[in-house]
């Protein structure tokens, strides 16, 4: 009987310890177990500013003054239908030198979404996006960051290189610049000293409604072009 506990109790912490993997394969940001994907270069002296669930029509008009302002260019991972709502919004980001992304047409979780519907989602968001931009979309952020073998081999066959991020903070519910920029600043100087680029995620909308506030999260990209700029280069993720 103890051989078979103890038996047993291996099996359960083997599950567990595949479970554990899988999940971080899934969602943490910096793994490749399930493929590879775009994070950050040896680029110490690099910042890649990208904004993630727009096009807002409040937010994003905002924010593109913001970044003139500063002179920045980033990239802007959009979700589909809301894109096909602001056609022209689309656009003027594309127009200001922006670099754009596709985030899907609904925003949905594709470590659980079927591969029928993970090609439908990144294929039609894809055509609307070219439709409208009349250039090819090359790159693509999994909502969430979430992911399985499926979703990436579906990219590469539909030519989108994933891109990940090695900075975040929780701008999505800060009220407050305070409660991203430094947080995020840590991270540029850290990976500086590491000797890597920086991908920074921030929101320029919301996946559920149109109706958000990203106030803080533009104070917060200002802040950051504001203190680095002198110091580091903002990129493109097309320029890596």
């Amino acid at each position: 009987m103890a051989l078979e506990i103890e038996v047993g109790l291996g099996v359960l912490a083997a599950a567990g310890l595949a479970s554990g993997a899988a999940a971080y394969a899934a969602r943490w940001p910096a793994s490749q177990i399930f493929g590879r994907t775009l994070i950050a270069p040896r680029r110490p002296n690099e910042i890649a500013l990208t904004f993630d669930d727009g096009p807002n029509p409040r937010w994003t008009p905002a924010l593109l003054d913001t970044l003139a302002q500063h002179e920045v260019r980033a990239t802007f991972f959009l979700i589909g239908q809301y894109a096909a709502q602001q056609p022209e919004l689309v656009r003027r980001i594309h127009a200001a030198g922006h670099s754009i992304g596709n985030h899907t047409w609904t925003h949905p979780d594709l470590a659980i979404t079927g591969k029928s519907q993970t090609r439908e989602e990144l294929t039609r968001t894809n055509g609307e996006l070219e439709r409208i931009l009349g250039a090819p979309v090359t790159f693509f952020r999994p909502p969430f960051g979430s992911r399985r073998p499926a979703t990436l081999r579906i990219a590469r066959e539909l030519e989108l290189t994933p891109v990940m991020w090695n900075a975040m903070a929780p701008d999505w519910r800060a009220t407050h610049p305070e409660q991203v920029a430094p947080q995020l600043a840590a991270s540029i100087e850290e990976h500086t000293k590491q000797g890597w680029a920086t991908t920074i995620v921030l929101h320029d909308g919301s996946h559920r409604t149109l109706e958000c506030d990203r106030a803080a999260s533009l104070t917060a990209a200002g802040l950051l072009a504001e203190r680095f700029r002198g110091s580091h280069r903002f990129v493109t993720v097309d320029t890596w």
